[in-house]
């Protein structure tokens, strides 16, 4: 069994392997000594006995420390040196990022008598041409902390024409060395750095306080102890790490972020716009590499009380045609962990909500009684999918004789056909029934709408070009309905269309929206405003994930989610961000297709 990491599902780069033993007792016994160290995928394996109890090889008995190895040792010319003194539990040569040896290895020994023998025979022996040393290993905080001990000195900031005999000139006062070199480059000048090595630790620190600060040719001269590149980065690293969060904690709760900027607004605008809240120390409008705006901000305020004052004073406030989003800044890794918390309470939402028939969520189980809608206008409720009642409006018919089923009078008798809905006369959703014929003295059934085939004058809006064949009220409505008159009666005239408020909107998706509309509507309406002209604009990006999507941004404030639909540079990267999360937790369907942004 591979090990992989709970949520990426990467490797974690170690496996387990278990053996019968009571059919081939020897069976792990032979796989760890002939596949030990051997190459898998451009790597050496190395194979171990597993030991469910880590205190033992937390303890640190048995285990030694070598270093100054030669760089052609590989954890199997290890292995062999010190497989002589006894049984080895585990061996290792330390490499980097390029798979190449560090010079130093640990060997795990079963017993500590094998360590002690180890150490006894091999240490200041001649491996490879080199001196190695061996010892016991010791944990980071066992070791002393005494004064670093080092050779290699750095020395920058030299002159121009200052050469590698004066600078060995200089360092000779100091003790031996047994190297100076000034680095150059292609054509031979000097750098202006150079590196110079002493036999003894006590001469490189000497000169390092001689030198560090000292004028010469008029330049100042740093000395320090020579440091590898990953050294060096990691050392600056953490310098800047901890002024950070020094920075952090210093403006905690008065960092101040705002978006939905207008491009024309600079600087001292917004700072000008955020004086009324209270003392500003910075105000900084972001821009792109060609000084154009990006459209947000940042405003820092003297204490946390101010920026609590200017988020509620100045969020949601017009400045040149645009309302503002104004909230407390946060940290790129914080946005990000709520976002991930938002996606899965939705999937755990998800998966807590009872499927229905053909694992449709929302949707009553079979033998279940269908749920009851108030009805509309002409005694019909809104039509759900395949024609029963239910609050999803679907391009199905519903079947005869249920609300929304095709009207159809007995044969022989005509009708006239119910009025078309908003979406066509072929069987698309009808939002208006026609009204129910008047009751007469029991005789003839009336028709509920004319029979196949019928030709009946085509209702207002559809001229004869569209070639108008009703089915009688096929769709939502009754057509002209169960009227009961004398047999042979003639059936009465078309219903007046609906009126016009009753008439469906126009595409709400084609409408702008701005601060105005949202303020006259619920917060349940507000969502579905923003939602249905959201989905157009997230289908373009990302057609298999559009719905996804667009649930995760709608938790969002309305303030942020109106910036969103007049910029599509920034809707496209909270899609990005979106698909990461999705991607993080595995959550994008089998099938769908991922598109890059553009």
């Amino acid at each position: 069994r591979v090990c992989r990491d709970a949520v990426p599902r990467r490797s974690l780069g170690y496996a387990y392997v278990n053996y019968n033993s009571a059919l081939d007792a020897q069976a792990a016994e032979r796989a760890l000594d002939a596949l030990n160290y051997t190459p898998l995928n451009g790597k050496p394996v190395r194979i171990m006995w597993s030991h469910r109890d880590p205190s033992f090889r937390k303890s640190g008995v048995g285990n030694i420390f070598i270093k100054n190895l030669d760089k052609s040792i590989d954890n199997k010319a290890l292995h062999d040196t010190f497989s002589a003194f006894g049984r080895i539990l585990s061996c290792k040569v330390a490499t980097d990022a390029n798979a190449q040896s560090k010079g130093y290895g640990f060997v795990h020994f079963e017993t500590q008598e094998a360590a002690e023998l180890a150490i006894a025979k091999v240490n200041g022996m001649m491996i490879e041409d080199k001196i190695v040393y061996v010892g016991p290993f010791l944990k980071r905080t066992d070791r002393p902390q005494g004064k670093e001990l080092y050779t290699n000195v750095y020395i920058k900031n030299l002159a121009p024409e200052v050469t590698d005999d004066e600078l060995t000139k200089i360092v000779t006062e100091f003790g031996d060395i047994t190297s100076c070199v000034i680095m150059k480059d292609d054509k031979g000048n000097s750098k202006g750095f150079g590196f110079v090595n002493f036999k003894e630790p006590e001469a490189a620190a000497k000169a390092v306080d001689t030198l560090q600060g000292k004028e010469h040719k008029g330049k100042t001269l740093y000395a320090g102890r020579a440091q590898k590149k990953a050294e060096r980065s990691a050392v600056l690293k953490a310098k800047f790490d901890e002024v950070r969060q020094e920075r952090i904690a210093k403006y905690q709760g008065m960092n101040l972020y705002v978006k939905n900027l207008a491009d024309d607004v600079d600087d001292d605008k917004l700072r000008e716009e955020f004086t009324a809240a209270g003392t500003i120390t910075s105000a900084k409008v972001m821009k792109d590499e060609k000084g154009k705006s990006k459209g947000f901000g940042f405003v820092c305020m003297s204490s946390p009380d101010e920026a609590t004052r200017a988020v509620t004073e100045m969020n949601g406030k017009m400045l040149k045609g645009k309302p503002l989003y104004v909230a407390l800044a946060q940290r790129k890794e914080v946005r990000k962990a709520q976002l991930e918390q938002q996606m899965a309470q939705r999937m755990a939402m998800g998966a807590a909500r009872p499927a229905g028939p053909g694992g449709m969520p929302g949707m009553p189980p079979f033998g279940a009684p269908m749920p009851f809608y108030a009805a509309g206008p002409g005694g019909m409720g809104p039509r759900g999918p395949a024609g029963y009642p239910g609050p999803f409006p679907g391009p199905f018919p519903g079947p005869r004789g249920m609300p929304g089923g095709p009207g159809r009078g007995p044969r022989g008798m005509q009708g006239p056909p119910g009025p078309p809905g908003p979406y066509g006369p072929y069987g698309a959703p009808m939002m208006m029934g026609g009204p129910p014929g008047p009751r007469g003295p029991r005789g003839g059934r009336g028709g509920r709408g004319g029979p196949a085939g019928f030709q009946g004058p085509p209702p207002e809006g559809f001229g004869p070009q569209q070639g108008f064949q009703g089915r009688g009220g096929r769709g939502q409505g009754r057509g002209a309905g169960r009227g009961r008159g004398p047999a042979g009666a003639p059936p009465p005239p078309p219903p007046a269309p609906p009126a016009a408020a009753d008439r469906p909107a126009a595409d709400a998706a084609s409408q702008p929206l701005n601060a105005a509309m949202l303020a006259a509507a619920s917060p349940e309406q507000q969502k579905q405003m923003i939602g249905e002209r959201l989905f157009p604009q997230v289908a373009k990006l990302q057609p298999d994930l559009a719905g996804k999507i667009t649930g995760m941004l709608l938790e969002m404030d309305n303030a942020e989610l109106l910036m969103l639909l007049d910029s599509t540079e920034a809707l496209q990267a909270k899609v990005t961000e979106a698909i990461d999360v999705l991607k993080q937790h595995n959550a994008i369907p089998e099938g769908a297709v991922v598109h890059d942004a553009k």
